[in-house]
């Protein structure tokens, strides 16, 4: 039984236990089509969708999809930017019975592959400038059908007359669809399909909406199962926190990707079930950033520390108006204490940090945004029908206020495993309790505080980097003897990746060769920022490197400087 001291610091607006529907994700979008089928959905870089467009879009794409084979179960990828296609596409799989397995559209070959091959997806949605990419891997995967569309599919004209032309400047790169023999394009599908709903019988609490692929203790890559009642539990729980909001009148701000679970679940999932207008940017551009907050009068602003940073450090923010802002959760990274309050003095509304994994859909705990006790350095309280606990690394027992050991949670958003991963899963789990991996501590308020990572995990700009995938691909290169990756301290990024190298008696390389081997078989955010070459590394008496030890130094470095 654990201390629910935070229960008496909530405020009397949240409720500490919801009532969930239950029904699957999809009919929330049904539900939203019903309530609001005029009102706008989505905004896309001047292109503007209602509920009735986005859901009958759905159900276009499900009839296709059932028509290529999907079936209930089946996996289907998506491997798209934020933008009208990403809410289709999620939306159309689970209509047509899929689980939808999220591709970060900035993975290499390699790490396409790999997701695909363990995922078994049958079916991809993708962008026609990624298309190359998913094609030089095609036969190494289950991949049956590819289902391709394009930015300009969804702007506004004369955008989508010019948008190829800065394709072409920005990558060098055009695809024509057309002339790549590729026979499922997304345009015409929602043309020429009929929107009809699909019958389709779904478990809410058993059945799998969606694989959310992360890093584990060995780096490599697991899907995380999360079902209908993880996803809609989440969603619920971040309603009941924003409790000033107005169903159907909120303008939330789409910058983080929906591939990743956190923008997919307080942008996505919530502006569906509450009929909010999503204001989606295919990518973070501080100016764009402030003159959409401008222009679309965005109230609600889930975001990364980064982002917020970026904003104020811009020499143009004093020409905007940032007031319509009223309610910003940051999350992927610790928000620091004076972006925080500079952030709060310009625009006027709320920004608090909350805590959560991929394996928890991800929100867990939160700092209180409009009543209630904000506190510093805290990731705050566990939401409503969460439970978290601290555990003793050594004996596994609870610990009582303020005694360091291992974070646990417990609730109705926590996954139902890793995908083929059984004795994972049971290693991540301890008498029904979720075990996160981080190091952390309770005070005597209930207030949560993370202190530490047992994993080596760094993140950076709100990314999730695994040490050992990025020093398995530096081992590659001929001259590498030894190789050690870990997150140096960064005042912009939070963290960013440094490599330690020693070369191979002989050898001579310099930073830059090195660092264009790694974009060659990286996705650049993972890519290390910084080199240092030594002749040797800090090692254990049986030969183990010792990251922490090359972590501390940095630390130290940091603080003579400062």
């Amino acid at each position: 039984m654990t201390d629910k001291r935070w229960l008496s610091q909530y405020p009397e607006e949240i409720p500490t236990t919801l009532t969930y529907k239950e029904q699957p994700v999809q009919q929330y979008l049904t539900k939203a089509a019903n309530d609001y089928p005029n009102k706008i959905a989505i905004h896309f870089l001047g292109k503007e969708l209602t509920f009735t467009e986005v859901y009958e879009s759905a159900l276009k794409l499900a009839r296709y999809l059932q028509k290529l084979g999907v079936e209930k179960g089946d996996r289907v990828a998506i491997m798209l930017p934020n933008g009208p296609q990403a809410v289709i596409s999620y939306f159309g799989v689970l209509y047509a019975g899929g689980i939808v397995v999220q591709t970060n559209p900035l993975y290499t070959e390699r790490e396409i592959e790999y997701q695909m091959q363990d995922s078994g997806s049958k079916v991809m949605i993708t962008l026609d400038i990624l298309y190359p990419r998913v094609r030089s891997v095609w036969a190494n995967t289950n991949l049956e059908h590819l289902i391709v569309t394009a930015v300009k599919d969804y702007l506004p004209f004369p955008k989508n007359i010019i948008y190829p032309y800065i394709q072409k400047k920005q990558t060098g790169l055009v695809v024509h669809i057309e002339e790549r023999g590729i026979n499922h394009e997304f345009k015409k599908i929602i043309a020429n399909e009929t929107a009809e709903e699909i019958e389709i019988p779904l478990n809410f609490e058993e059945d799998l909406a969606l694989l959310q692929y992360t890093g584990g203790t060995t780096g490599f890559p697991k899907g995380v199962m999360l079902t209908h009642k993880n996803l809609v539990s989440n969603a619920t729980m971040c309603d009941a926190w924003l409790y000033k909001c107005k169903h159907g009148e909120e303008v939330v701000l789409g910058i983080i990707p929906f591939f990743h679970v956190y923008g997919m679940t307080t942008v996505m999932i919530l502006s569906i079930m509450q009929g909010y207008k999503m204001v989606l940017l295919p990518k973070f551009d501080p100016k764009t950033t402030l003159k959409t907050i401008e222009k679309q009068k965005a109230t609600l602003f889930p975001g990364a520390p980064t982002i917020y940073i970026a904003l104020l450090n811009d020499p143009d923010l004093p020409k905007y108006d940032l007031s319509s802002i009223h309610g910003c959760l940051s999350g992927s990274a610790p928000l620091p204490v004076e972006v925080q309050q500079k952030f709060e003095k310009i625009t006027g509304g709320k920004l608090v940090e909350g805590y959560g994994l991929s394996e928890t859909s991800p929100i867990v705990h939160g700092n209180f945004l409009w009543d209630g006790e904000r506190v510093k350095g805290s990731i705050g309280v566990p939401w409503p029908d969460t439970d978290a606990g601290i555990i003793s690394m050594q004996t596994g027992e609870f610990l009582p206020p303020h005694e360091v050991g291992e974070i646990v949670v417990k609730g109705p958003q926590i996954m139902k495993g890793y995908w083929n991963r059984p004795e994972e899963t049971e290693m991540a789990f301890k008498d029904g309790w979720f075990l996160t991996g981080d190091i952390g501590y309770m005070d005597d308020k209930g207030y949560f505080y993370v202190v530490d990572r047992k994993k080596d995990m760094i993140i950076a700009g709100g990314y999730n980097i695994y040490p050992r995938e990025v020093e398995e691909i530096l081992y590659e290169h001929e001259a590498i003897q030894e190789t050690v990756v870990a997150g140096v301290p960064d005042p912009y990024r939070g963290e960013t990746v440094k490599a330690y190298v020693v070369l191979k008696e002989g050898y001579e390389v310099t930073e830059e060769e090195i660092n264009a081997f790694a974009r060659d078989h990286l996705a650049p955010y993972k890519v290390p920022k910084i080199y240092e070459f030594r002749k040797e590394l800090p090692k254990t008496a049986v030969g183990k490197i010792l990251r922490r030890a090359l972590v501390d130094e940095e630390k130290k470095k940091l603080e003579k400087t400062s």
